[in-house]
């Protein structure tokens, strides 16, 4: 999944698609580096970030999905609010990536796919003091419960995403990847995010030898390991910025890369 953020604000590339044919010609090079889907956000959920009113939302994504859904590329938006989730799937997005996990209601109506993703808080104040008894099981009993009632009303196509980074301390994202599996047991697909995130960068600067964490620009490394280790953990796709790196260090894991050095 290849994220299109139509955003003056969000953490990693705010501000630089915010006209159409910029975020098209970005779309479009997604899907030639072997994105799948392309997910369009017109609200960022950063850290801190400023609520959005769902007009303005609106305004910044709908051009954007109506021209891709009509060139058969498969859309998602990117979204908490249901007006602009309906909107979207009007305009021919498929999938609904609900960071609030409260639009299943929406998804059902629509006969479209739906991801519910875990977050604690309000994306203004979700990593002011993040906190759990236990991560894992917590944010388990919270998606499989949301996934349930999605399908008891209808929604065929449900998926789950632990929410890496959404009211999450870097213990709280290292212990949720590092039991995946349990997500993945569920049955539902999953879906996970940690492409650019702020706790990579910290990771990043710790192993760099560095007091500060390494920028957005110099997290690829930590969001590439992040990326193979969930699908070989049996994540069903990630959502990334980098599209092409992330295909080819995965087909490299899988195997089905095979340079004319290594066959020598």
């Amino acid at each position: 999944m290849g994220v299109l953020n139509i955003t003056p604000d969000s953490f990693s590339d705010g501000g630089q698609f915010t006209d159409l044919a910029t975020a098209l010609a970005h779309a479009h090079q997604m899907v030639a580096d072997g994105a799948h889907w392309i997910d369009v956000g017109g609200e960022s959920t950063r850290p801190g970030a400023t609520p959005v009113a769902p007009v303005e939302e609106q305004r910044r994504v709908l051009p954007v999905v109506e021209a891709l859904a009509a060139e058969g590329i498969a859309v998602s938006i990117d979204t908490r609010h249901a007006s602009v989730a309906r909107a979207a799937v009007a305009a021919g997005a498929t999938m609904i990536n609900d960071v609030g996990a409260s639009l299943g209601p929406v998804a059902a109506e629509h006969g479209v796919a739906w991801v519910a993703v875990h977050s604690q808080g309000e994306p203004a104040s979700m990593q002011d003091a993040p906190r759990y008894q236990d991560v894992v099981a917590e944010v388990l009993d919270y998606l499989v419960g949301r996934a349930e009632a999605a399908r008891a009303a209808g929604v065929v196509d449900v998926w789950i995403d632990p929410g890496v980074g959404f009211g999450k301390t870097t213990a709280h994202n290292l212990t949720l990847l590092a039991h995946l599996d349990r997500f993945v047991a569920t049955g539902h697909p999953v879906l996970v995010g940690t492409s650019r995130k702020g706790f990579l960068g910290g990771l990043l600067g710790v192993s760099d030898g560095r007091d500060v964490a390494a920028p957005v620009a110099d997290r690829l490394e930590g969001s590439l390991a992040t990326a193979t280790w969930a699908m070989a953990n049996g994540v069903a796709m990630v959502r990334v910025h980098d599209v092409r790196p992330t295909v080819e260090a995965a087909l490299v894991i899988a195997g089905q890369i095979i340079t004319t050095d290594a066959a020598a």
